[in-house]
């Protein structure tokens, strides 16, 4: 008997959330980081200097909820963080070397990550369409 959930657009979603979560942070692991902290790495890696606000979209996420997975990263000295040269009241953030290194040594691990999903999610195109869904559930705000 079908159940309220079986239809349910965002417990489907949470559900695959987790899962993949799960199988991402497992490959992570030997590198010491969350996914949610190698997303930060890379998304400041791509953007040398990008602010709190800039950051929180890409990240889609709240300031609050950001500073707080900021602070491990800035701790163990993998993220500077300085003040806009456009406006000194404005914070910036950047990769340490340690920071690029982290990251570097962790990309390898991603990528094993990104190779199973592909394999087990039925092929290049197939995930191809599940990250545009993806993207596409991001923007929904």
């Amino acid at each position: 008997m079908a159940t309220r959930n079986d239809f349910c657009n965002c417990f489907a979603a949470r559900q695959a959330a987790r899962a993949l979560t799960r199988s991402y942070e497992r490959h992570l692991a030997p590198a010491g980081l969350t996914s949610s902290q190698f997303s930060i790495l890379v998304a400041v890696e791509d953007r040398p200097g990008i602010g709190m606000r800039e950051l929180a979209d890409e990240m889609v996420m709240d300031r609050t909820s950001l500073v707080r997975a900021l602070k491990p990263l800035q701790r163990d000295g993998f993220i500077a963080v300085a003040a806009s040269a456009e406006d000194t009241r404005q914070n910036v953030y950047v990769l340490t070397p340690a920071g690029l290194a982290k990251s570097a040594q962790a990309g390898e691990l991603w990528a094993q990550a990104q190779a199973e999903f592909v394999s087990k999610f039925g092929g290049e195109s197939a995930a191809e369409a599940a990250r545009e869904a993806f993207h596409r559930m991001g923007q929904m705000g």
